[in-house]
């Protein structure tokens, strides 16, 4: 038995690492031939990104590995297979529900760590990106990627969910999590700056946060961020070519870590 979870937490370790490099590699040579030269001189930041990165990658993939034998061995997990065992509504619902549960644990777990000392202690990692790259998506402290790491185990242990949903939960999460911190702005302007954009968060939104840190902690949605007053709209980049930024609304929270 031993052996099997090692095997299992080794190889979800493994995936999750080539996961990581594969589409922040993928989205990075994306940056250089869209911007090209917008990450120059961030080559020492990148290589400490991609080895935080790769750390938070066992602290994602030992859980993971462990439900997946779980899973697999005795059931444990609330993840089927028989596309039949609930009404074909859940099938998109259930992504759904993931991703709202998912998005309100990291707005308040987020908002949590810029407060001082959990800032100090862990957070800062993460804000050591200035700017932030493709590679910045996982770069956390481990006592950071904990927090993130155990999202998805509780969720299948609690919440039904296809394996085909839970595939495209994953990448939802990890597209969004790369693009977030790529320093331009992946979707198009009408998206962005339309309906759609007044509550789903892309690299504009995102980027305000990098920029004045005490606001914009949400993941997905921003609901959160207005229901709470920490929503000021969207950031600049450094490019001109990106969208412009809207005027920025009053919210609580200050513009430096705290």
């Amino acid at each position: 038995m031993f052996a099997a979870v090692f095997l299992s937490i080794l190889a979800m370790t493994v995936i999750v690492g080539a996961r990581y490099l594969a589409v922040s590699g993928g989205f990075a040579l994306l940056t250089r031939a869209r911007f090209p030269g917008l990450y120059r001189g961030l080559e020492p930041q990148i290589r400490r990104e991609i080895s935080w990165s790769l750390a938070s990658a066992f602290l994602y993939g030992a859980p993971a590995g462990l439900l997946a034998w779980g899973w697999q061995a005795h059931g444990w997990t609330r993840v089927y297979s028989d596309v039949g065992a609930y009404p074909l509504w859940w099938l998109p619902a259930s992504v759904l529900v993931y991703l709202l549960l998912h998005d309100a644990w990291f707005y308040w777990t987020h908002r949590l760590m810029h407060r001082p000392r959990l800032f100090r202690a862990a957070h800062a990692v993460h804000h050591a990106s200035r700017p932030p790259t493709a590679w910045a998506a996982m770069s956390f402290h481990p006592w950071e990627a904990l927090t993130g790491a155990v999202v998805i185990p509780v969720l299948v242990l609690t919440v039904p969910i296809h394996v085909g949903a839970l595939g495209v939960v994953l990448a939802i999460m990890t597209v969004m999590g790369v693009t977030n911190h790529m320093g331009w702005e992946l979707f198009p302007r009408r998206l962005v700056e339309g309906p759609a954009g007044e509550w789903l968060i892309t690299a504009s939104h995102h980027q305000r946060h990098h920029e004045q840190y005490g606001c914009n902690y949400g993941l997905y949605f921003r609901f959160w961020d207005r229901l709470c007053g920490t929503d000021r709209g969207l950031g600049e980049f450094r490019h001109a070519s990106a969208a412009p930024a809207r005027p920025v609304r009053p919210a609580d929270g200050a513009s430096q870590p705290g």
